[in-house]
């Protein structure tokens, strides 16, 4: 049986993809355009122009009957938008779905890429988290990731940040990047720890095909720290963080207490969710569909009615999401939901695949919830969603 909760849940949740940026970072694969420094917002044609598809995308996509009650702009650098823009994409979902009065809505920003005037006219739309690009606190580490904003800039942005008293706040770090050494690492950690944000998201870098750092280096190569070393920068931050009373819930995430984020547990409990603008993902009714990453494509996809061509997932297939995103949670997945979704044979087949990790430390079952152990499980998860892919899939 494949599980009701994917299948047959109704969207309440909505990300949307802003692809514009003032240049693309060394690391970056996400389906960016570049628009550079001096166009944002209404005077850029080009940023008006996808705003304006957009919102004929959200048009056109059947509403299923619930409001939002999360809402994530993504990118790209959705800062870039004006508040009239964010504005008028908010009322096209409002008009198509609905928001709930209390939806979190979310914001990427990135430093040096708004004013006081963009903050508050973002706070007036109904945007109540934001999250800061942050990334590294060194000039240095800045440049090698070809980041378009200083240190000088992030400070500033932070007091922006404040003066308009955004409710919920999270930061961005990157570990793993080249010529970090465990020294500037635990500067960024304890200057990110001395902003007390809400939320901090901490990344490992990875090399991805078609960026500049994937020309650049390989996996392994100097000056990229050893994998042990990122691993000690694992420890480092799961140690420093939880000691600062912010909960480890997911293997990249840590919250203050009862600020987690809404949306992203969407995507880890595996829910539907509605995608919009050029390369978004969505999920629903059963069917996972990633709009074109052109330009171009995606704006002749909208013109052609936005069909979501695609098949509904494969109840195993369904199983493996599951495993795969839910174990990224603290709490992991429950076993009793495992059982009714999927059947009492597949548990058994998933917890003899786990067997040699329980025995590592790696594996537990916790209140009747199979879990990664922090910070053990997590640094090998790799390990073992492989093992569990290979004999479920």
């Amino acid at each position: 049986m494949a599980n009701k909760l994917t299948i047959l849940g109704i969207p309440t949740s909505a990300y949307v993809h802003i692809p514009f940026c003032r240049r693309r970072c060394f690391y970056c694969d996400f389906p960016v355009s570049v628009v550079g420094d001096r166009l944002r917002g209404e005077t850029s044609n080009t940023i008006s122009q996808y705003v304006q598809v957009l919102c004929q995308e959200i048009a056109n996509t059947p509403a299923l009957g619930e409001p939002l009650v999360t809402i994530f702009f993504g990118g790209g650098t959705p800062s870039l938008l004006s508040p009239e823009q964010l504005k008028r994409i908010l009322a096209a979902l409002e008009s198509r779905f609905g928001i709930s009065p209390k939806a979190e809505i979310s914001l990427e920003i990135d430093p040096g890429t708004f004013n006081l005037a963009h903050l508050q006219g973002y706070r007036d739309a109904g945007v109540n988290r934001m999250s800061l690009g942050v990334q590294a606190f060194q000039e240095d580490l800045l440049q090698i990731c070809g980041r378009s904003h200083s240190v000088s800039d992030i400070f500033t942005s932070l007091n922006l940040i404040h003066q308009v008293q955004v409710p919920e706040l999270s930061l961005d770090l990157i570990s793993g990047l080249p010529n970090q050494t465990l020294e500037k690492w635990q500067e960024s950690l304890q200057k990110a720890i001395a902003i007390a944000p809400t939320h901090i998201s901490i990344y490992d870098l990875t090399i991805e095909p078609g960026t500049a750092f994937g020309r650049y280096y390989k996996p392994g190569d100097k000056p990229l720290p050893t994998d042990e070393t990122t691993v000690k920068m694992y420890h480092m931050a799961q140690q420093m963080l939880t000691g600062a009373f912010y909960d480890h819930y997911e293997i990249s995430n840590y919250a203050k207490p009862g600020h987690q984020c809404q949306h992203n547990r969407v995507y880890w409990e595996n829910r539907p969710y509605y995608g919009f603008g050029m390369g978004a993902a969505s999920y629903i009714e059963g069917k996972r569909f990633t709009r074109p990453r052109k330009t171009k494509e995606y704006y002749q996809w909208v013109q052609d009615g936005g069909v979501i061509d695609c098949e509904v997932t494969p109840p195993n297939e369904v199983l493996l999401d599951t495993l795969m995103l839910g174990l990224r949670l603290a709490e992991g997945v429950s076993l009793a939901a495992l059982v009714e979704d999927f059947g009492e044979e597949k548990v058994e087949e998933i917890h003899q695949f786990c067997g040699v990790y329980s025995e590592k430390g790696w594996v537990e079952v916790v209140e009747g919830r199979l879990r990664l152990s922090d910070p053990e499980g997590f640094l090998f998860s790799n390990v073992v969603l492989a093992e569990l892919f290979g004999g479920l899939g």
